[in-house]
């Protein structure tokens, strides 16, 4: 049936995985379309603009505010992160299912503004193996790992707000779980709503051509 693409929302804790997780769900199923997030922080060692993010300065991003080019936006750290809106309305009125890799703080905001959408927490399944994770980055200093455990204690209030927790302990099985949550999805009476008005329809068209 033809439809419309699928918006997925995919947060969680930093450290939890959701970089690795999302390169491996477009490498093993290429039918999704992974939104570009613009941000003020810098790049990291191998992060390449217009690829994993669009870096632009405060200036430019207070920009894109004022001139609603943004679905949603967060200040995390003192850096903004946000998500421009025309490539993901163009993506989905083509039919392509588009992820959105955002912070707890965006995702209420994308349900706001999209209802239908899907929303997804990762997460490791362990306070422990998150801060294990964290120091086996190898980036941050033990006070800015100690925020990052801080921050994460916040944003575990506002997993009953979405739709399925998503638990990254075996990659694989995580990549095969999350895709499946999404195709499944796809197939909700809510997003079904055209199909069955049609098939409604024909049923009452067949009834009056056989009466």
């Amino acid at each position: 049936m033809s439809r419309q693409g699928i918006l997925t929302v995919v947060s969680g804790f930093s450290g939890a995985g959701k970089g690795t997780l999302m390169k491996a769900l477009l490498a093993g199923y290429g039918d999704y379309a992974l939104s570009i997030s613009a941000t003020t922080r810098s790049p990291r060692e191998g992060e390449v603009d217009g690829k994993d993010y669009f870096f632009v300065s405060t200036e430019r991003f207070l920009d894109m505010i004022s001139g609603e080019q943004l679905i949603e936006y967060a200040q995390y750290q003192d850096k903004y992160y946000g998500t421009p809106k025309e490539y993901v309305d163009r993506m989905l009125s083509e039919g392509r299912d588009v992820i959105l890799e955002i912070e707890v703080q965006g995702a209420a905001k994308v349900r706001a503004r999209y209802p239908e959408a899907l929303l997804l927490f990762v997460t490791p399944p362990s306070a422990e193996e998150l801060e294990r994770r964290l120091k086996n980055r190898g980036t941050e200093t033990a006070e800015q790992i100690a925020g990052r455990m801080s921050r994460a204690a916040e944003e575990a209030k506002y997993m009953p707000a979405y739709d399925y927790i998503i638990m990254n302990d075996k990659l694989d099985d995580c990549v095969k779980q999350l895709h499946s949550v999404i195709q499944n999805a796809k197939q909700s009476t809510s997003r079904c709503g055209a199909f069955m008005s049609r098939i409604s329809n024909e049923l009452q068209d067949l009834l009056k051509e056989e009466n």
